[in-house]
């Protein structure tokens, strides 16, 4: 029998098992694994004395994608969005769920223990921040994929065809993918406070006024490309740390940057950003110079700039 090929930690065919047998019943992962391997196997050894690495990889191409084959077997439909951008869409929310959520849910206890609340009140608000931030997570995700499904245009890795090279390598994340991540996390955990501070309103006055923290009129217009830039961020740099970054994928990360970062930067240049009367109650009319917005503008525009090189120098073609 050939001896498949090794790449990061185990073989290629490992690697495409273990994706399969974790999303599917425990019961059933050790049969499956076991018919994985022989056919995989055996359908490398029948297609002669070729190069066992480029056979097998052929093979596991044609296998499909892992996700998609685990539904298979635990008898799961991927009806939800389809079967083409399905995979990538339980990715990025699995990454939304373990990491932003926790966060944000963290950061509400935080805050309501400053305030003086009771066991009780922390813990009710904390069940309510996973429900509301959890759903608006799985909404506004799901939002953007069926609008992606149902356009018929798929840029980049989202629609793309299945490879081994798409499988996670088994041994220690590398410092890119850390980062990747970060960058994820950060980006969505924006979303979040953007979004709860205006509707949980967390800082109160003496008076018992409660306030949001950012200029409410901008819920009237620049928010919104704000947002979507960063839900653009968001899944792009999702897809970045689970698939192979190509210059489609980085050329339509400038159309994110640029709906987050220009909006921003006018914002701050106008002095915009923060709820006058938040500012007034928090430092007791204090004005910040301008000179600190403009450098605030300049440090959004500079990194968003060299996040974008640094997208192209990673790119594929």
């Amino acid at each position: 029998m050939n001896k498949l090929h090794a790449s990061g930690t185990g073989t290629l065919t490992d690697r495409y098992v273990a994706e399969v047998v974790r999303r599917i019943p425990a019961d059933q992962r050790g049969d499956v694994a076991d018919e994985l391997h022989a056919t995989i196997a055996d359908t490398v050894e029948a297609r002669g004395p070729a190069d066992p690495e480029t056979v097998e990889r052929e093979v596991l191409t044609e296998m499909g994608d892992p996700i998609r084959l685990a539904a298979r077997y635990a008898d799961r439909p991927l009806a939800l969005i389809g079967p083409d951008l399905y995979p990538t869409y339980v990715r990025i929310l699995t990454v939304l769920l373990a990491t932003v959520l926790p966060v944000v849910t963290a950061l509400g206890a935080a805050l309501d223990i400053l305030d003086g609340q009771g066991v009780g009140e922390v813990i009710g608000g904390a069940v309510e921040a996973v429900l509301t931030v959890g759903a608006q997570m799985i909404a506004w995700l799901t939002v953007v994929f069926a609008l992606i499904e149902r356009s018929g245009k798929r840029p980049g890795a989202a629609g793309r065809t299945w490879t081994p090279d798409d499988l996670p390598d088994r041994s220690a994340p590398k410092e890119r993918s850390a980062a990747v991540y970060a960058r994820v996390v950060w980006h969505a955990l924006l979303i979040a406070l953007i979004v709860w501070q205006h509707t949980a309103q967390p800082y109160q006055t003496d008076d018992g006024t409660r306030l949001d923290v950012l200029d409410p009129g901008l819920w009237s217009g620049w928010i919104w490309p704000v947002l979507a830039g960063l839900v653009g961020l968001v899944t792009l740099d999702a897809i970045r740390a689970v698939r192979v970054w190509t210059r489609t994928l980085a050329a339509w990360s400038i159309a994110a940057e640029a709906a987050f970062a220009l909006p921003l930067v006018w914002i701050l240049h106008r002095q915009e950003l923060f709820n006058p009367a938040f500012l007034s109650d928090a430092n007791g009319g204090w004005q910040a110079p301008q000179s600190l917005y403009t450098v605030a503008a300049v440090g959004v525009l500079a990194v968003s700039t060299h996040e974008v090189v640094k997208r192209f120098r990673e790119a594929r073609d």
